[in-house]
């Protein structure tokens, strides 16, 4: 494949507006297909969804209120993580303009303020990186960051002196994880890795892929290595990771990050037109991603879900996800059974 058309491993870019950013084009609400939703319909829901992350509201006055993010531990550190973070692939390659920045800003400030930490990104994404290392520092809210960025390259030397300008760009001396970016060189990065998180410099490590089709080296891997994570790509529509990837992760005692949560884009355009199923207030979802989201960390092996976004308010919509009951292996089915899926 070639590397800079490639999808990648956190290619879960904001479906709901294809980030098509200021440009104009039609958000997915109003694409051909299904009813448009209006922009004020559309802004009171943020709205909403908003002043539920900043004040603890509840949409019912007989639930109780949720204050918190619900977390998982990392197994080979028992480290607790929020469920819900955000990734940057093409959502955060933008330019130095303070119109391209600010929303991106807002992003971070919601995450954080809603109880996320987990951003991910790597060299891949263009200038995604330099980005959060400009944002983070900026707002002075790096320490509320988790900051998961990858080696892709190939080559010892070729890996390190990435990996260096990736401690710069983010601002830190000190990255929470790293990844081998879609198995690329693997053995030769694994070998650094472990001498990085020996010395500090690295808190984890981890290796990611984004296609079902790698699961055969990725699992390999997987069994042979010593790991703290595994990315990959999980969804309602994509559960190939259900008889693989995620029974072995949980062996194994791998966290796991999950890449494309809203099927590479196509699944949750498809379903926006769509009414809500009866099934989703069971778990408190009020939208189709919330409903994604939860499918997706129902499975126990499921650490956090890193769908990536440009807009504030999808990033509060995204964190909802975050709170209230998972759905569990029975009710999973029941969902994708009345979806068709």
């Amino acid at each position: 494949m070639t590397p800079d058309r490639s999808r990648s491993a956190t290619e879960n870019s904001d479906v709901r507006t294809a980030d098509q950013g200021a440009s104009g084009s039609k958000s997915v609400h109003e694409q051909d297909g299904g009813p448009p939703l209006t922009r004020a319909q559309f802004l009171i829901s943020a709205a909403g969804a908003a002043a539920m992350l900043t004040f603890g509201l509840s949409r019912s006055p007989a639930r109780a209120v949720e204050t918190s993010m619900q977390t998982r531990p990392i197994p080979s550190s028992q480290e607790l993580l929020p469920v819900i973070g955000c990734g940057t692939w093409q959502t955060f390659d933008v330019g130095p303009s303070a119109g391209e920045r600010a929303p991106l800003a807002e992003v971070l400030r919601v995450l954080f303020a809603g109880g996320g930490s987990v951003v991910d990104s790597s060299p891949m994404y263009g200038r995604a990186e330099g980005v959060v290392g400009d944002l983070l520092s900026d707002a002075g809210s790096r320490p509320k960051a988790f900051i998961a960025t990858k080696v892709w390259t190939r080559g010892r030397a070729e890996g390190i002196a990435q990996m260096q300008r990736s401690m710069a760009l983010l601002k830190s001396d000190r990255i929470d994880l790293m990844q081998v970016h879609n198995l690329v060189d693997w053995r030769t990065h694994l070998a650094t890795l472990r001498t990085w998180k020996a010395e500090g410099r690295i808190r984890y490590l981890g290796v990611t892929h984004y296609t079902s089709s790698a699961y055969d080296e990725l699992e390999a891997v997987m069994r042979a290595e010593t790991l703290d994570f595994v990315q990959v790509n999980y969804a309602l529509d994509d559960r190939e990771a259900e008889r693989r990837i995620l029974p072995l992760a949980a062996e194994r005692g791998i966290a796991v990050l999950v890449n494309m949560p809203f099927g590479g884009g196509g699944l949750l355009r498809r379903l926006l037109p769509r009414p809500l199923p009866p099934i989703a207030g069971e778990i408190g979802c009020t939208s189709w991603a919330q409903v994604l989201l939860k499918f997706v960390l129902g499975h126990p092996a499921v650490t956090c879900a890193i769908p990536g976004t440009s807009k504030p308010e999808h990033m509060a919509d995204n964190l909802r996800a975050g709170f209230g009951p998972f759905p569990d292996a029975a009710m999973r089915d029941r969902i994708a059974a009345s979806l068709s899926l």
